[in-house]
């Protein structure tokens, strides 16, 4: 499934690269990225100097080096891999965080999204837009949030944080809107934990109740599972 989703991203950027001099990626940040993320980067023929890569959220008021900074990583698994490429961070622990959603908005502005890499969180949301705050027609391009405990417990789970305690309550997240407005989409949701929130995103109605299901409207997405995740689908026939 990684290895899929990375050729039809890497696909995607040599086509985009041979239409204009740069493009620019968001990536998401979690556990289910990485083996994609690995896969991504070892992509051929890829001039990565002509990549602007951001991120699409990071908790509210942790710094860079915290073992869950969403900023570490992405430099981590990716920066630090490519050094040739261009990265934006969001800095999640500005003295001012509504001064630093204006200036990630800009840059966002700046560099129309040609790919999106994102996955699917287990109560369905996009980025951390969890249905309680998720706006499919939000006028902010990034925003504040307070996350719900399920996408908290999930961060636990995860291996994280240590306990629910410890996971920030707020945090950074590029809206939907702002993830829609790429040209093209590329979702990874692997494991069986992520089963309802798939069945949910792709066989209800699209609503903020599982904000993934709106990726059905985009005109160029595409979504990856595994046997575990697709498990629960009424079209899926293991074997």
């Amino acid at each position: 499934m990684a290895q899929a989703a990375a050729v039809a991203a890497g696909e995607w950027l040599r086509r985009v690269l041979s239409e204009k001099e740069r493009a620019a990626v968001i990536l998401a940040s979690a556990t289910s990225q990485i083996r994609f993320l690995d896969r991504l980067i070892r992509q051929p023929q890829i001039d990565w100097s002509r990549l602007t890569f951001f991120h699409m959220d990071e908790y509210l008021g942790i710094p860079e080096d915290h073992p869950a900074s969403f900023r570490r990583f992405i430099r981590e698994h990716v920066a630090e891999k490519l050094p040739q490429a261009a990265f934006h961070y969001i800095q999640g622990d500005s003295p001012e965080p509504l001064r630093e959603c204006r200036r990630y908005c800009d840059l966002l502005h700046n560099q129309p999204i040609d790919l999106c890499c994102l996955g699917i969180g287990e109560n369905g949301h996009i980025a951390f837009n969890d249905p309680h705050v998720a706006n499919l027609r939000d006028p902010h391009t990034i925003k504040l949030v307070q996350l719900d405990e399920a996408c908290r417990k999930q961060q636990v789970g995860e291996g994280c944080f240590p306990d629910l305690n410890a996971v920030p309550q707020y945090a950074f997240t590029i809206t939907i809107p702002g993830l829609m407005r790429a040209r093209r989409i590329i979702g990874v949701a692997p494991e069986r934990r992520k089963a309802k929130a798939v069945k949910n995103a792709l066989e209800k109605e699209v609503c903020k109740d599982c904000p993934a299901s709106v990726l059905r409207q985009h005109p160029n997405a595409a979504l990856f599972l595994d046997a575990d995740s697709a498990g629960g689908l009424e079209a899926f026939q293991p074997g």
